[in-house]
C-alpha cells in the first residue's frame, strides 16, 4: 500500500510539474519581414475577403504592414524553448511566455530580432487568474412604455443618434468589435438575447469563459447593442458583434497591449468596420513602465501605435477617454493619444463635464478628447438582467461608437478617416475645440445632412 501511495503521489507530482504555467512573457520586436512567402501581389493569399474588399472601397493600399509575421521567425524563436502567445503583424513582434529569462538572451542575439522588453510576470501568492463563479441572473428589467429606449433616451438624443434611427439607420450591416475585460452573463441575460453575435475570441485565456469574466464588457455591450423597445435600446440596435477579451484584470501589465494588438488584427481580419475599446493604460504593476506626459503622442506606447493604424485599415476606433480628470494624472489615456481616432470623453445628461474626464492634448498637440458623450450617470443593464446606471468614459465611448456606426451606414461612400473628421466637425464646440471637451456634443443628424461633394459620398443624395 505505501508503494502504491508513493507512485500516486510521484505520479501527481510529474503531472503538477508538466501543468505548470509559465511565469514570464516578452514582447520580440523583429526587424523586418524579409523571409516571408507571401507577395504583396497576392493578398488574397493572408487577407481575408472582407478586409481586401474595405481595403479596396477607400482605395487603402496594401503594404508591408500586412503582410504576417514571418513564420520562418516564429519557428525560430520557439526553437529557443518558449511558448507563443500572439504576434502582431503591424508592428512586427512575436510575444512569448517562459519561466527562464535566459532564453531570452539566445532569442535576442538572433539576427532577425531588433528588441525583447518583459511584459509580464506572474502575480505573486495564490491570487487568481481566472473567474469561475457567474453573478445571479434576475432576468426582472423594468418597463418603460413610453420609449423605446427606456430611460436611455436621453443618451442617444443629446447626439441626436434617435433621428438617424428614425430614417432607418439603426447600424444594420455593420460589425461592431468591443475589446474589453469580458462579458459577463451577457449570454444568460435575457433581454440581450436577441443581440447579433458573431463569435467571441479570448486573447487572454483562450481556455476561459469570456462570459465569466468581467461585467465591464457587457454594459458596455449594452450601450450599443441592446434592442429591448420598452426596457432598453443602444445605440447601434441593429449591428453585429465580435466580444474580443485583451484586458486581464488579475494584474496590470504591458502584455495586454499586445492581447490588444492581436484582437485589432483578428477584428480585420473578420471584416468588422468599427471598434469601440474603453481600456487605457498609463500606469503598471511594474512601475518602472509607467508613461510620462512627454510619452502621449501616439507613437510610444503600442496600443497608440497600433490604433493609430486603425483608419489606414479601413476601420474606425472609438475609445474611452480615460477617468483621471480629477486625480495626479489627469489626461488621457493610451490608445486615446492615437491619431485618427475618436477619442471620447464623459458628460452628464445636460452636457457638463464629468469630473473624472480626462483632458489632453496630447504631446505633440493634438486636440483630446475629440469628442463626448453621456458617461456620468449612462444608462446600462447589470449582470442579474435589470438596468441600472454607470459611470465613466467607458461608456460614453460605446455610446458614441454605436452612434458612429449608424452614421456611417447612413453615409456608406466615406472613408473611415473622413467619418472621424465629420463626427469631429459636427461638435457644438467645433469652432473653437478645446483640451476639456474637445471638439464637443457630436450632432449626428447635422453630421447626416452636411454637404458633401459626389465623389466623397454620403449625405441624403446617396440614400434617394
Amino acid at each position: 500500500m505505501k508503494k502504491l501511495i508513493f507512485l500516486l503521489g510521484f505520479a501527481l507530482m510529474a503531472v503538477g510539474a508538466k501543468a505548470q504555467q509559465d511565469t514570464l512573457k516578452y514582447r520580440i520586436s523583429l526587424k523586418d519581414k524579409a523571409a516571408t512567402t507571401y507577395s504583396l501581389k497576392h493578398p488574397e493569399a493572408f487577407l481575408s475577403a472582407k478586409a481586401i474588399a474595405r481595403r479596396q472601397k477607400q482605395n487603402l493600399p496594401i503594404d508591408s504592414t500586412d503582410l504576417p509575421v514571418c513564420r520562418k521567425y516564429i519557428d525560430e524563436i520557439r526553437k529557443q524553448g518558449v511558448n507563443i502567445v500572439v504576434a502582431g503583424k503591424w508592428e512586427n513582434f512575436v510575444t512569448v511566455s517562459c519561466n527562464d529569462s535566459t532564453l531570452i538572451d539566445r532569442i535576442a542575439a538572433l539576427p532577425f530580432v531588433r528588441s525583447t522588453e518583459k511584459v509580464w510576470i506572474a502575480p505573486g501568492g495564490d491570487k487568481p487568474t481566472m473567474s469561475t463563479r457567474r453573478d445571479s441572473v434576475e432576468n426582472k428589467p423594468t418597463v418603460h412604455p413610453d420609449s423605446i429606449y427606456g430611460l436611455a433616451i436621453s443618451q442617444i438624443r443629446m447626439s441626436n443618434g434617435d433621428k438617424l434611427h428614425q430614417e432607418g439607420f439603426k447600424g444594420q450591416g455593420m460589425t461592431i468589435a468591443i475589446i474589453d475585460a469580458g462579458f459577463h452573463n451577457a449570454d444568460r441575460i435575457t433581454a440581450m438575447k436577441n443581440i447579433r453575435v458573431l463569435g467571441t475570441k479570448d486573447f487572454v485565456n483562450p481556455k476561459g469563459d469570456i462570459f465569466a469574466e468581467s461585467s465591464h464588457g457587457m454594459m458596455v455591450l449594452s450601450c450599443i447593442g441592446m434592442n429591448q423597445p420598452d426596457i432598453m435600446t443602444g445605440t447601434a440596435p441593429e449591428a453585429s458583434f465580435w466580444l474580443l477579451r485583451s484586458e486581464d484584470e488579475y494584474s496590470e501589465h504591458l502584455v495586454e497591449q499586445d492581447y490588444w494588438a492581436a484582437a485589432v488584427e483578428f477584428a480585420d481580419s473578420v471584416g468588422v468596420d468599427v471598434l469601440n475599446t474603453s481600456l487605457g493604460y498609463y500606469t503598471f504593476d511594474d512601475k518602472s513602465k509607467n508613461y510620462k506626459y512627454r510619452e502621449l503622442d501616439g507613437r510610444h506606447a503600442l496600443m497608440s501605435r497600433q490604433a493609430s493604424r486603425i483608419a489606414d485599415k479601413g476601420m474606425v476606433l472609438v475609445c474611452s477617454a480615460g477617468n483621471s480628470g480629477a486625480n495626479s494624472w489627469k489626461k488621457v489615456t493610451p490608445p486615446g493619444d492615437a491619431e485618427n481616432v475618436l477619442t471620447v470623453g464623459a458628460v452628464d445628461k445636460n452636457a457638463v463635464l464629468a469630473p473624472f474626464s480626462s483632458i489632453g492634448n496630447t504631446a505633440d498637440g493634438r486636440v483630446k478628447p475629440d469628442v463626448v458623450a453621456v458617461g456620468l450617470g449612462a444608462d446600462v443593464m447589470r449582470t442579474d438582467g435589470i438596468q441600472g446606471k454607470a459611470n465613466g468614459t467607458s461608456f460614453s465611448s460605446p455610446i458614441m461608437c454605436g452612434m458612429v456606426a449608424c452614421l456611417w451606414q447612413a453615409c456608406p461612400k466615406l472613408t473611415a478617416k473622413e467619418v472621424v473628421e465629420l463626427v469631429r466637425q459636427s461638435g457644438d464646440r467645433a469652432a473653437f475645440p478645446d483640451n476639456i471637451y474637445g471638439y464637443g456634443v457630436p450632432d449626428m443628424w447635422k453630421a447626416y445632412n452636411t454637404p458633401r461633394p459626389p465623389e466623397g459620398g454620403g449625405g441624403n443624395s446617396d440614400l434617394q
